[in-house]
């Protein structure tokens, strides 16, 4: 079986395994960050499991028991968990603190970035440019686990990072509170230099293979890139947000 797919992190100072500890950690109110659940798995307990999922909205694989015993041997009963450097906050709730201090939002979402660095290396951008906030989806997103938090500097326990189930929602939610939606994407002839990020504004990067999804470009009020003149075709997604968002400072300033 090929388990390239599977992320585990590399230090497991934050694992619990078995099924009442990790229904307790969720039910605590525990970030989960990862839960790997044994394919096949039965029983009572995990039937009770599998409702605080739902009721927690708690995302998880089902992976093979060697995967599992790979990540410990100890008696994990099929259901390993690691529990979130952070405390994950809500985009809605930032939003109007941010105006009420007097502020002009500036907030970032990324959309499928799922490298481990780059997603540090941006939040380290993010919180010296002054991003208020960083919206990530629930799936397909890199995992903060102690390399992120290495890579980011440290910004990870400084930048709120807001994970939501739809970011299609969450744009929508965005716009009704007065803010753009400005997507850095390469389809598009409009240049990062035309948008004017004075303005309350929601910046969005997308991967580097798949860029912005469909959905969100669609629903994005500008769309704009960042100008090259190489001959490779494109950057460090890393690289690009800081581009953006000092163009954002430089603005601002």
């Amino acid at each position: 079986m090929d388990n390239r797919n599977y992320k585990i992190p590399k230090e497991v100072n934050q694992m619990i395994f078995g099924l009442r500890a990790v229904i307790e950690a969720i039910k605590d109110g525990k970030d989960i960050e990862s839960l790997f659940i044994q394919r096949g798995l039965t029983g009572e307990l995990y039937g009770e499991l599998k409702g605080v999922l739902r009721s927690f909205d708690v995302p998880s694989q089902q992976v093979p028991i060697e995967k599992l015993n790979r990540i410990t041997l100890k008696n994990h009963q099929g259901v390993i968990a690691f529990i979130s450097p952070i405390t994950y906050q809500k985009i809605e709730d930032i939003i109007p603190q941010i105006f009420e201090n007097g502020e002009v939002p500036l907030i970032l979402v990324l959309d499928g970035i799922t490298d481990v660095r780059n997603f540090g290396a941006i939040v380290r951008t993010a919180e010296c440019s002054g991003v208020h906030a960083i919206v990530v989806p629930k799936k397909n997103s890199a995992q903060i686990n102690p390399d992120a938090v290495k890579t980011s500097a440290g910004a990870l326990y400084k930048v709120p990072i807001c994970r939501h189930d739809n970011l299609l929602g969450i744009l929508r939610f965005l716009k009704d509170s007065g803010l753009q939606i400005i997507a850095c994407t390469e389809k598009t002839d409009d240049l990062i230099y035309t948008a004017d990020y004075t303005a309350p504004s929601a910046i969005i990067m997308g991967s580097e293979d798949e860029g912005i999804s469909f959905e969100l470009i669609r629903n994005s009020d500008y769309l704009t890139k960042i100008p090259m003149s190489g001959t490779i075709a494109s950057l460090n997604v890393s690289v690009s947000a800081g581009i953006i968002l000092y163009e954002a400072v430089r603005q601002r300033l």
